[in-house]
C-alpha cells in the first residue's frame, strides 16, 4: 500500500471533522467532493450556500456542512472566544466579529479552538503567512513543544533510502534561518511527526555540507551544537550530525566517512540547516526524483492547521486533509 492510501485509511478508521475556508476556489470544492465520496473525513465548507451550490454544479457537496459567517448561530459565541484570547492584544469585540465575518481562516481557526472541528486545511488562496498567523494566534503551540515548524513528507520512487524512499525534509517551509536550539526542537517535532504519520522507526540526520568535523566555518559550528542540544534533550531519538547528504542516507558512504554512527546512511528524517537548503532539497527531489511532496504540514500548534501550496491540485488537497486527519487522531 503506497503511503498516502496507508494515510486515508487511517483517517477513514477514526473520521475527523476539517474546516476548507476557501470556497471560491474550484480545487477545494473537488477536493472536498473527493474527501466525502471516499468518506475521508467530515468537511465543513465556509461561505454563503447559494454562491458553493452554484460553483459546485456537478459535485456532490450534500454531505458538507456549509457555514454562513454572518448567519452562524454560534457567531455570538465564537465572537467571545476569540475576544478571550486576544483581548491582550488590543482585541475587541467589534473587531473580532469583523474579523469572523469578513476572514474565513479566523472563523476556521476559531472553530477549531472551539472544538467544532479537528483542524483546518488552507492555503491555496492564502498565503503561508496569512494562515499560519491565524493558527498562531488562535490556536497556538502545543504545550511541549517551544517553536511551530513545518516539513515536507517525501515519497521517492524506486528509492533504496530512508524508510523505503520515504522521507521528512525539515524545516522547507516556515523557519527561516533557526539557531541551533530552534534546530534541535526542529528535530524533535519532525522524528514525532515522522513516527507518527510513517509508523517507522525515525532516524534523524542533521545536515550541513561538512561531515563529523570535515570543513570548519560558523554554519557548521551551528549544526554541530544543534546536534549536541537535540542528544542532550532528547535522548530517546535516534540522531547525530553533523553529515553531509549522501553521508546521512546512502549506508556505503555513512560507513565510510562517519564510521561507529548509528545513524549515518540511514536517515529518514532530514532536519537542514536553514529554510533555503530544506527548500531547494525538496523541491530538487520533487523535480528531478519525481517524488510525491506532501507539505508543508505544521507540527507544533496545539491542533492541526496545515498550508497548502497555491499551485495545489485538489488531488493535493485531499492528501493533506487525510494527513491532518491523522493528526487530529493522535492530539485527541
Amino acid at each position: 500500500m503506497s503511503f498516502i492510501n496507508d494515510i486515508k485509511s487511517r483517517a477513514k478508521k477514526n473520521k475527523k471533522t476539517i474546516v476548507l475556508p476557501e470556497t471560491g476556489d474550484m480545487r477545494v470544492l473537488e477536493a472536498a467532493h473527493k474527501i466525502l465520496s471516499e468518506d475521508l473525513a467530515n468537511i465543513v465548507l465556509i461561505g454563503k450556500q447559494d454562491e458553493i451550490s452554484k460553483s459546485a454544479k456537478g459535485l456532490d457537496l450534500s454531505k458538507a456542512a456549509i457555514i454562513d459567517p454572518n448567519t452562524s448561530e454560534k457567531l455570538d459565541e465564537y465572537t467571545n472566544l476569540l475576544f478571550e484570547l486576544r483581548k491582550n492584544k488590543g482585541m475587541t469585540p467589534e473587531k473580532a466579529r469583523e474579523l469572523l465575518t469578513n476572514n474565513p481562516l479566523y472563523l476556521g481557526v476559531t472553530m477549531v479552538k472551539a472544538g467544532d472541528a479537528d483542524g483546518m486545511v488552507a492555503g491555496a488562496v492564502y498565503a503561508t503567512a496569512d494562515v499560519l498567523r491565524s493558527a498562531l494566534q488562535v490556536i497556538r503551540t502545543a504545550p511541549d513543544t517551544k517553536l511551530v515548524s513545518a516539513f515536507f513528507l517525501m515519497v521517492v520512487p524506486n528509492c533504496e533510502y530512508g524508510a523505503k524512499g520515504t522521507f521528512i525534509f525539515a524545516d522547507s517551509g516556515l523557519v527561516q534561518n533557526p539557531t541551533s536550539e530552534e534546530l534541535a526542537e526542529i528535530a524533535a517535532s519532525s522524528a514525532k511527526s515522522f513516527e507518527l504519520l510513517v509508523e517507522t522507526e525515525a532516524v534523524v540526520g542533521m545536515l550541513s555540507h561538512s561531515t563529523k568535523g570535515s570543513a570548519s566555518h560558523p554554519d557548521v559550528d551551528k549544526v554541530i551544537e544543534a546536534t549536541r542540544i537535540a542528544k542532550e534533550k532528547f535522548p530517546n531519538i535516534k540522531l547525530d550530525g553533523e553529515f553531509q547528504l549522501d553521508a546521512a542516507i546512502v549506508p556505503s558512504v555513512g560507513a565510510s566517512k562517519a564510521p561507529g554512527s548509528d545513524v549515518a546512511g540511514k536517515a529518514n528524517v532530514l532536519v537542514f540547516p536553514d529554510l533555503d537548503a530544506g527548500n531547494i532539497g525538496y523541491k530538487l527531489t520533487q523535480r528531478l526524483a519525481k517524488a510525491e511532496a506532501y507539505g508543508p504540514i505544521t507540527q507544533g500548534l496545539a491542533m492541526p492547521v496545515n498550508d497548502l501550496s497555491r499551485g495545489c491540485s485538489a488531488d493535493d488537497i485531499v492528501g493533506v486533509v487525510a494527513i491532518t486527519a491523522v493528526q487530529a487522531s493522535a492530539n485527541r
